[in-house]
């Protein structure tokens, strides 16, 4: 029997802009808590943390249910992946020694269930914004990494967090632009792009947007933007056969 695999993203767990962080926290858990007997697979697409830097011997506060939960999945034989995101760029290897995830720190390519997946977080894909490419440089700069490193975590960590909340505030209403259709959504155009490269590849799964997108590209590709867990709570699960974009209402009993 195949057992389905799962994908979510952008939870920004710990975020001083969300009012509900706690019942977020809470609603992700009890998601994750309902598919740990039947999941093969969950890929966590990125930027599940607001903010997230290890450092040598300390990391962040909190986040003990959704890190606990995540545990408990991976002790029962469930693959957990996590891709590193814009707002946890910054992880080394706790999840994995502590909590059994696998790390991806790029897009992959992977086959599941004989079908092609590209799979992302998805920034700084097809974005011509020079602000944006400017910032993820610095961001990923082992030097400026360093130097931040230096800091005492009682001020770096704060520094992090704010940084987060103001980015959020920023936008309108907190939420990211709405759909700006196939020819101005960069992500939409990314992909156009690599398929002509890579046109084996049936299913092109990302985060980032915090839009839900589901769009077909060819008879045989499709594209999926998994929106977020702050007001959709959705989620993608792929069956082996179908794949499908769902929103994650607390007591149904779902695939």
């Amino acid at each position: 029997m195949i057992k389905p695999v799962y994908f979510l993203s952008d939870a920004h767990l710990g975020s001083r802009a969300i009012e509900h962080g706690r019942t977020q926290e809470r609603r992700l858990v009890n998601f994750l808590d309902s598919i740990k007997n039947k999941a093969s697979a969950v890929y966590l697409l990125g930027d599940m943390f607001d903010f997230w830097y290890e450092f040598r011997t300390v990391v962040p506060k909190g986040y003990t249910r959704f890190l606990g939960k995540v545990s408990e999945l991976t002790d029962r034989g469930v693959e957990v992946h996590y891709f590193t995101g814009n707002h946890d760029i910054w992880c080394n290897d706790y999840f994995t020694t502590e909590c059994g995830m696998i790390m991806h720190h790029a897009p992959i390519a992977i086959e599941l269930f004989g079908k092609e997946f590209y799979l992302a977080h998805g920034d700084g894909l097809g974005d011509p914004n020079r602000n944006f490419k400017l910032l993820r440089s610095m961001f990923h700069s082992h030097t400026l990494q360093r130097l931040f490193a230096a800091l005492h975590p009682r001020w770096s960590m704060e520094m992090g967090l704010n940084w987060a909340k103001h980015s959020r505030q920023k936008r309108i209403n907190g939420k990211e632009p709405d759909y700006m259709g196939e020819t101005n959504e960069p992500l939409v155009r990314y992909t156009k792009e690599y398929l002509k490269v890579h046109p084996g590849i049936n299913f092109f799964i990302y985060g980032h947007r915090h839009i839900e997108l589901d769009l077909m590209l060819s008879s045989t590709a499709r594209i999926l933007i998994l929106g977020d867990w702050i007001t959709h709570f959705s989620y993608a699960v792929f069956d082996g056969v179908n794949l499908f974009l769902e929103n994650y209402i607390e007591g149904e009993t779902k695939l």
